[in-house]
Order: C-alpha cells, then sequence, then structure tokens
C-alpha cells in the first residue's frame, strides 16, 4: 500500500476500491469463520441489553445486522470508506432494516456525535486500520454514557504450534494471492497481514483499552487464537 499519503486516506482508498468483492473475499478467506465470530460478539453484546450501538468502521454493515437479529437495538454505522457504506445501505433496505440501522461517512477517529450518546460502541476487523489507536479508542469512550459497552473483534496471533505455523503460512503466502486473484487489488490482501503483524493484540490491547478509559476488559480468543474479543465498560 502507498505511504505518500496518511494511512487514514490509503485506507479509505483501498477499501472502496474492493468494496464491491468485500463481503465475498471475507466469507471466502476466512472459510465462514468470520460469521460465527460475529454472532459471538453480539452474544456478548446483547447480554448488556443496550437501547443504542455505535458500530464503528462498520463496512458494509454485517455486524449492524448481525446486531438487528438478535436485539432491537437501534444502530448508527460508521466508516470513512464511502464505496462500503454504499453497498452497506442497499443491503439494509433489501432487509428492509432502514428504521434499526442507520449508515453514514465518518471518521472513526472524530466521531460526529455528542458525548454520551450510545450505550454500547462495537467495531470488527476495523480498529487496526485506525491511523492512531488510542485517538480512536479515546472517540468510542468519549460518546458512550457512563457504563457503557465496548466490544472488538479483531484478528490475533495464535501462539502454539501447530496453529501458530500454518496461521502465518496462510496469511503470509496464500490470502495475498488470492485477495490479489479475486479482488483485483494488489495492495489490500498484503496490508491484511502486515496490518495484523503490527497490531497489539492480547494483553497489549487490554491495556490500550485501560489506558483510554475503560475497565473490567476481558479478552476471549477465538478458533485457536485466530480472532480475539475484547470488553470493557465505560468508567
Amino acid at each position: 500500500m502507498a505511504t505518500t499519503s496518511s494511512k487514514k486516506e490509503n485506507v479509505r482508498i483501498m477499501f472502496n476500491s474492493i468494496a464491491k468483492r468485500y463481503d465475498f473475499l471475507n466469507h471466502f478467506l476466512s472459510l465462514g469463520i468470520d460469521r460465527m465470530w460475529r454472532k459471538k460478539l453480539v452474544k456478548l453484546l446483547v447480554a448488556h441489553n443496550p437501547l443504542t450501538v455505535l458500530d464503528v468502521a462498520t463496512g458494509t454493515a454485517d455486524l449492524a445486522i448481525e446486531v438487528s437479529k438478535q436485539s432491537k437495538a437501534v444502530i448508527t454505522g460508521i466508516d470513512i470508506a464511502e464505496e462500503m457504506i454504499e453497498i452497506g445501505k442497499r443491503k439494509i433496505i433489501e432487509l428492509h432494516l432502514e428504521n434499526q440501522i442507520k449508515l453514514q461517512v465518518a471518521d472513526s477517529e472524530n466521531i460526529p456525535f455528542a458525548t454520551g450518546t450510545f450505550d454500547a460502541a462495537i467495531v470488527a476487523f476495523g480498529v487496526r486500520n485506525f491511523e492512531t489507536l488510542d485517538k480512536g479508542l479515546n472517540e468510542m469512550n468519549r460518546v458512550l454514557k457512563h457504563g457503557g459497552m465496548i466490544a472488538v473483534l479483531e484478528f490475533s496471533r495464535p501462539r502454539h504450534f501447530p496453529v501458530k505455523n500454518l496461521y502465518m503460512f496462510y496469511f503470509r503466502f496464500i490470502l495475498p494471492s488470492l485477495g490479489r486473484l479475486i479482488s483485483g487489488d494488489k495492495g489490500a490482501y498484503t496490508y491484511l497481514p502486515e496490518s495484523v503483524k503490527q497490531f497489539p493484540d492480547g494483553k497489549a490491547f487490554v491495556n490500550h483499552l485501560a489506558k483510554t478509559g475503560f475497565s473490567q476488559t476481558t479478552e476471549k480468543r477465538l478458533s485457536f487464537g485466530i480472532a480475539t474479543i475484547y470488553t470493557g465498560i465505560k468508567t
């Protein structure tokens, strides 16, 4: 991915370029496991009975739609990639969810809502794309009500043989090649393993949550550590 402009702008351009193939690639490259991971996040979320939910880096709204299946909460989704939002809006119309889910183009690090607006803030596979991680987490904290919940689903790195070795081989060689072949984007699926490698997963990310004002933090590793769900409560 080009480095002549900001990470944020590069991410916006990249996701706009793969938007039409994004859903297919997500499910194909994860063998459909990403759906199960989202369901697990939403199960944790609805246990807190939020009435208003902010879905940050919503993409094509898969996570927001899953929330709507398990909850009557009103969901607002934001993303910087205009093409992703447009596809998400079409999916919401097809599912007749316009009264429950609203999407808009917005910057996750400059969220355009007042302090204390939402009961919960969620993000799936988006925090590693923040230009400044703590700024994005601080913004999510700001728009939450006191006692509000954050739930983050993100790729992580398996720690034990043989899953660790198989995972790294797949991420370094198989996934970029398949992603390029199907999406036609040379950089997007090279960026993915690079961003996962650089992301402070596990306890390091839990420390970022604590640093940005969240307590009662949890870390739930999924599928042998390929992904992790993190939660916290605004203090």
